[in-house]
């Protein structure tokens, strides 16, 4: 009797010992069938991931819900498959396309992950886009005015009325048809000629500091009466340094040598 009660519990025990890795590894048993812990462990991590792209840790609210995630997904799917939704044409197309998906993103993640943008990468491309906001040697910017008008009879009357000692900023406030700078009395601000339409643009270059167009200026907006009130050297605008802008301009790169990996695969592939 003893040696069977022995038999007995060293029976339960073994059962016990293999019992609890099995339970280990899966979530739950939903309707008999277990549901594997990796489910979870995935999920856990696309969260996770999805945080990480917005700098973000995950609320821990949300750590709790996803068993409960997983175990409803796997009751929705017993269901899918007892209704026999799994034979349906429908569903085959969406899983291939799923599938399809799946792979190419498996895909352009392995490829970033071997073909990272170095610092030194990132370095000589933050370089390039600084040089290339520098103005050209000998470049101006004009701090100038104008008041704008719809005929060119309005704007010979503002000129003669200029001539006979109206103030140019009074002037502006009251007739100039331009909604942003008319209220500030014309003033356009500091601003490369290249910012303007053509037309403006030749006009100001030509114009010294203090100096007012003798004539209308046609333009696609009306007729422009221009004054420069000061002229200066162009400066190179100021930008964030490189530190500030490197995860934006690294991740830029980052697209932009997938972008360049997707079209050499479509180059080499035998389309027919």
């Amino acid at each position: 009797m003893k040696q069977q009660f022995l038999a007995a519990t060293a029976a339960a025990l073994f059962a016990t010992t293999l019992a609890l890795p099995v339970a280990a590894q899966n979530v739950a048993i939903v309707n008999g069938k277990p549901v594997p812990t990796a489910r979870l462990t995935a999920l856990e991590a696309q969260v996770a991931e999805q945080a990480a792209r917005t700098g973000r840790p995950v609320p821990e609210e949300v750590k709790s819900q996803l068993r409960e995630e997983i175990i409803s997904r796997e009751i929705f799917t017993q269901e899918a498959q007892k209704q026999g939704i799994e034979a349906s044409e429908a569903f085959r197309s969406q899983m291939e396309m799923a599938r399809q998906a799946v792979l190419i993103n498996a895909l352009f993640a392995d490829f970033q992950k071997k073909n990272p943008v170095t610092d030194e990468e990132a370095k000589v491309e933050y370089d390039r886009i600084v040089g290339a906001q520098a103005p050209a040697e000998g470049a101006k910017e004009y701090k100038a005015r104008h008041i704008l008008v719809e005929k060119e009879e309005e704007a010979k009357a503002v000129l003669a009325e200029l001539k006979k000692g109206g103030k140019f900023e009074e002037i502006a406030k009251k007739q100039s048809k331009d909604p942003g700078s008319g209220a500030n009395g014309g003033d356009l601000g500091w601003a490369n000629p290249a910012g303007y339409v053509p037309e403006f643009a030749d006009a100001l270059a030509k114009l010294d500091k203090g100096q007012t167009s003798d004539a209308p200026v046609k333009s696609q907006f009306g007729y422009h009466i221009i004054r420069v009130d000061d002229v200066r050297e162009a400066k190179a605008p100021e930008v964030p340094s490189f530190d500030d802008v490197k995860p934006q301009l690294v991740q830029q790169m980052q697209q932009q040598k997938l972008v360049k990996y997707q079209e050499e695969l479509r180059e080499k592939a035998k389309v027919e």
